[in-house]
């Protein structure tokens, strides 16, 4: 599980004993925050498909009887489902078990310079609906709105059992979100006025549940590590190409955030461009570059946020910006990994699969036409989990906020 930040504006600390329950008006409130022990075996179950009572007890390090005592309480509440029993060895048969979709459900909303979305997803990662709008830019009123009628439209999707099981929502967004304002196009005023918002404060005021927060690209990289290819690399780093690009880092299974929370700024890197004058990463390679040579044709750069079918109407233009944008993610990369030997650099964005996957794949070519000597050459991944990476990592805050153990922490108890 990854080592999502999370900042949670109720006292909700587990003391060993479990936790006090939220607010009255929350729409979570008939599940506690689980302690320890309880937390360990949901983790387990969710990173080990179809681990049975004895399983847990052999990976947890804890008794038989307090497995069995921790389970019952799990499936009473809700949160674990039994499988079909394992016959064909010796003894009794094995019952596997898992987490219940339904036990638990979050929102995730990620806040973007050209769109927002808002999406439901349950206690297994999967998407249940989601909403999105696009902008020119964003200002909080509009953001509010969204919010307000969107919580109000999924959650009507619910029936009112599994809408007292909302655990809460995540936001992710950019942090300083009124900077480059010239690239954005709106107007200064407006943009300035994200200076003095508490988005913790601003959206718990119009939510019945807690509200957490992340940086956009780190919560991406997150959502990468728990319901990607995380699982498959000790270590990685992660790049996602959105408006302006950004990413995250993982270091031993586990999310680094750095002191500030906001490691992997990787946008600011400095690259040089094809004329050979030094300029930042999120200059060369990001979706505001394309608008920007859309425009200059006299072509509607908006479409690429309101129609995902418009990418495949852009010819040359698109070829030419895919190999701009893989000659500076190349050089990108190399340098992130002279700096950590990196195994894998995983490469996502906010645009259909099939020109990730191109982007990727011009990436690796562009990458070997450097000079690498002294630099072992990472493997270059297409992200598994695609746009919705951000509003993904956002759902996530509340999950391992009240039931989960973040990767680092499963993974010495695991040892």
């Amino acid at each position: 599980m990854a080592a999502l930040l999370y900042t949670n504006p109720e006292s909700t600390a587990d003391d060993g004993q479990g936790a006090r329950p939220l607010h009255p008006g929350g729409g979570a409130n008939q599940l506690r925050v689980r302690a320890y022990n309880e937390r360990l075996v949901l983790s387990l179950v969710r990173r080990n498909k179809g681990l049975s009572k004895a399983d847990i007890a052999r990976l947890s390090g804890l008794s038989a009887q307090t497995v069995s005592v921790i389970m019952r309480a799990l499936e009473k509440d809700g949160l674990l489902m039994r499988g079909d029993p394992v016959r064909g060895k010796v003894g009794k048969p094995s019952i596997p078990m898992a987490l219940d979709p339904n036990g638990v459900f979050s929102f995730g909303l990620k806040i973007g310079r050209r769109s927002a979305e808002l999406i439901l997803m349950d206690f297994i990662g999967k998407v249940r609906a989601s909403l999105k709008e696009a902008y020119k830019y964003p200002t909080p009123d509009s953001i509010r709105t969204f919010v307000r009628q969107s919580v109000e439209k999924l959650s009507g999707g619910l029936s009112p059992a599994h809408q007292q099981r909302i655990a809460g929502i995540g936001i992710a967004a950019p942090f300083e979100l009124w900077n480059w304002v010239d690239e954005v196009g709106a107007p200064a005023e407006d943009m300035s006025a994200w200076r003095d918002v508490d988005l913790i404060a601003t959206i718990g005021e119009i939510v019945p549940f807690p509200v957490f927060q992340q940086n956009d690209a780190t919560a991406a990289c997150g959502a990468e590590l728990v319901f990607g290819l995380g699982p498959n690399y000790s270590d990685f780093a992660y790049f996602f190409i959105g408006s302006f690009i950004g990413g995250g880092i993982v270091l031993n299974q586990a999310l680094y955030t750095g002191r500030t929370g906001n490691a992997g700024a990787f946008g600011s890197m400095p690259v040089s461009s094809r004329s050979g004058h030094s300029s930042q990463l999120i200059d060369q390679a990001s979706i505001f570059v394309l608008e920007e040579m859309l425009v200059r044709e006299g072509r509607d750069p908006t479409l690429l946020w309101r129609d995902p079918d418009y990418w495949q109407q852009l010819g040359s233009t698109l070829d030419i910006w895919i190999d701009h944008t893989a000659r500076s993610l190349a050089i990108a990369i190399t340098s992130v990994c002279s700096v950590i030997d990196f195994e894998a650099v995983i490469v996502d964005g906010g645009f259909p699969r099939d020109v990730c996957a191109r982007i990727v794949d011009a990436t690796r070519k562009a990458t070997l036409k450097l000079d690498l000597q002294g630099i072992e050459p990472p493997h270059i991944e297409q992200g598994a989990v695609g746009s919705a990476a951000r509003a993904i990592g956002a759902a996530s805050l509340p999950l391992f906020s009240r039931y989960l153990l973040d990767q680092n922490i499963l993974f010495k108890q695991m040892n």
